[in-house]
């Protein structure tokens, strides 16, 4: 008999037997289930077994916590049940049944961007540091001296940055560039690799249609607003010109020709037959779709995008900004929870790319610093309670880390009073960040890490921001729960 085998017999009754299952695997510290019918589950009973450090349900699945002795669970509850278990994937398809329309949308686009976050947050990382080398003066290097003369801008004595005076320096600057560039400029080739991975289709078309999105041949996007119409290069087909535009860190077009793609290659393959399918669905799929993507998705992707990061932007720097951000910081924690929160990447990035850096992004990093400390006034309130400890002290440092999931269905949602605490910490902490207009360089590390997305000049408001985030959900939790533990 296994160490868990008891529990899993339990648990399997609770969720309603085996007939109740139609899929589960396991991740790092959480089993994960696929119901027939959710509301035959005894979530309160599941709770109070003694392996269970908490549950809930989260894009389809109902995920229990274990901790990390989940492997040895899993091979029980697969005894006891004898239920075979399925791949992720499956699960997360099979998840997608109990979703509404906006949920399998929101499921889809987190998909798409999860394999891209690595990059694009080494490449936030990048140009922070990059900034730090090239962009920030630092006295004890010296006055800036050009022609025997100090330099000397509107009355202000410029002095001189790291690369300016290190070779060494200025040598690594210039080679993270080719790093920051291959991330942040050909970003359409990972959108389009992503979708049709995601879509079950060629990925290497995905690839190549990314590439003629921002080929060497096309005029820069970043050289359009400056370079005369009349100077734009064209393809001439005779009866019509079709502008030779690049889409360097355009996240919309790409999305747009990608899913074209996909679904262009899906029909031919329908359509064809097998015998000469190789030939033709990768012919009448890719090349159509590169030619609407310069005629019609791109400019059509393009204004969408701009249309988007103006309002978002004019929102974040309006006379209402306060209440924007207010607003913002105070929901988005819900947002993680319905899985809406996977928009703003996109947000974030079409941001990045028209004016320089994110004013949104700060207050995400924020939210999630505030989960955590919401869950650090629970250990607070319970220190000592070791079977707790298991789930708040991770969930802590995973918060602190950029990843929330852990706090806000093990800890603060169970409690319900931390999870409003956070909202409201994070709340403050947003009006302070766009009030004063904290601009991140990129998507970074969501959580206190992500001071290194920042120029250093907003080093000492992120602190400030992030100290807002610790100590009001922290002391609202604090104040609340000995409220509550004296009631009962």
């Amino acid at each position: 008999m296994g160490k868990y085998t008891n529990d899993s017999k339990e648990m399997l009754e609770l969720l309603g037997g085996k007939d109740n299952i139609s899929g589960v695997t396991h991740c790092v510290t959480r089993m994960r289930f696929v119901l027939v019918d959710p509301k035959k589950a005894d979530v309160p009973g599941i709770e109070k077994l003694s392996s269970v450090k908490g549950s809930f349900t989260q894009a389809g699945q109902f995920q229990v916590i274990i901790g990390n002795d989940v492997d040895a669970f899993y091979n029980d509850f697969s005894e006891v049940s004898g239920i075979e278990g399925v791949s992720k994937e499956a699960v997360k398809q099979q998840a997608k049944s109990h979703q509404n329309p906006l949920q399998r949308l929101m499921s889809n686009l987190a998909e798409i961007f999860a394999p891209l976050i690595p990059a694009i947050v080494v490449g936030g990382l990048i140009l922070g540091f990059r900034n730090i080398l090239e962009g920030v003066q630092m006295n004890f290097l010296g006055e800036q001296i050009v022609d025997g003369a100090v330099v000397i801008k509107n009355g202000i004595t410029q002095y001189n940055t790291i690369v300016m005076v290190s070779q060494f320096w200025n040598g690594v600057n210039s080679f993270l560039w080719l790093i920051g560039e291959a991330i942040f400029h050909f970003l359409p080739v990972g959108i389009t690799w992503s979708i049709t991975r995601k879509m079950g289709t060629t990925q290497i078309l995905g690839i190549v249609l990314g590439i003629t999105l921002v080929s060497p041949q096309l005029l820069n996007a970043y050289a359009v607003n400056s370079t005369a119409a009349a100077d734009i290069p064209v393809w001439d087909f005779g009866f019509a010109t079709v502008r030779m535009i690049g889409y360097q860190a355009q996240v919309i077009p790409a999305m747009l020709a990608g899913f074209t793609l996909v679904y262009l290659e899906k029909f031919w393959k329908k359509v064809i037959p097998n015998a000469i399918s190789m030939i033709f669905v990768p012919l009448l799929a890719l090349v159509p779709t590169v030619l609407l993507a310069h005629i019609v998705l791109g400019p059509i992707g393009w204004a969408i995008g701009s249309w988007i990061s103006d309002i978002v932007y004019a929102g974040l720097t309006s006379s209402f900004k306060t209440v924007f951000a207010a607003i913002f910081g105070f929901l988005y924690a819900p947002l993680v929870i319905t899985g809406l929160h996977h928009m703003t990447n996109a947000i974030d990035l079409t941001l990045q790319n028209t004016f320089g850096g994110t004013l949104l992004w700060p207050m995400i990093a924020l939210s999630n610093i505030a989960q955590g400390s919401a869950v650090l006034g629970i250990w607070f309130l319970h220190r000592g309670n070791k079977e707790e400890e298991q789930v708040s002290v991770p969930a802590i440092i995973s918060c602190y880390l950029g990843v929330t999931e852990p706090a806000m269905f093990g800890i603060n949602l169970k409690y319900s009073y931390p999870f409003f605490a956070a909202m409201i910490g994070s709340a403050l902490a947003a009006v302070v960040s766009v009030g004063f207009g904290m601009m991140a360089n990129s998507v970074g590390v969501g959580g206190l890490p992500g001071i290194l997305s920042f120029n250093v000049s907003w080093w000492p408001l992120f602190i400030v921001c992030s100290l807002i985030a610790i100590i009001v959900p922290f002391t609202l939790t604090v104040v609340r729960g000995k409220q509550v533990e004296k009631k009962a």
